[in-house]
């Protein structure tokens, strides 16, 4: 993997990070990477872990409350601590295939929109009591998937 020109950014996420870079770059006339060590790979990977663990505590947070609000703090925090590793890497590897181009983000939204569709097929309250005793299983951790 080699570091990308500016003129070959594909996504949005390049062309916006090549903007501020070459902003930082010509307000400071620096060319390392900021931050503690003057090892710009080391810097680089105090950030990323920086970034995925409040982007981890950010999502765990809104997960409780959201399940919280129905079921109760103490059985949301179960439910979300309590997850699958088999969930856990379904999860990431779909969110992966879906922010790494648009094609992948229209074939995970078409999917998601599908099983929404299928769960409104169903009667109500049979898809009710399905996702009830699928997150009451993994509040209690008895989920294998």
């Amino acid at each position: 993997m080699g570091l990308a020109k500016e003129e070959d950014a594909n996504h949005l996420t390049d062309k916006v990070s090549d903007a501020i870079a070459r902003v930082e770059r010509e307000a400071t006339n620096e060319t390392t990477v900021p931050g503690p060590s003057p090892n710009p790979a080391t810097n680089l990977l105090i950030h990323e872990i920086v970034l995925r663990s409040a982007g981890r505590l950010t999502r765990n947070t809104l997960e409780k409350a959201l399940l919280g609000r129905k079921y109760g703090s103490q059985f949301a925090k179960d439910a979300v601590e309590n997850r699958s590793i088999v969930h856990t890497l379904a999860a990431y590897g779909v969110t992966k295939y879906a922010t790494k181009s648009v094609p992948g983000a229209l074939i995970v939204g078409m999917g998601l929109l599908g099983k929404t569709l299928f769960d409104r097929s169903q009667s109500r309250r049979k898809a009710r009591r399905q996702g009830e005793k699928r997150i009451r299983g993994q509040a209690d951790g008895d989920t294998l998937a």
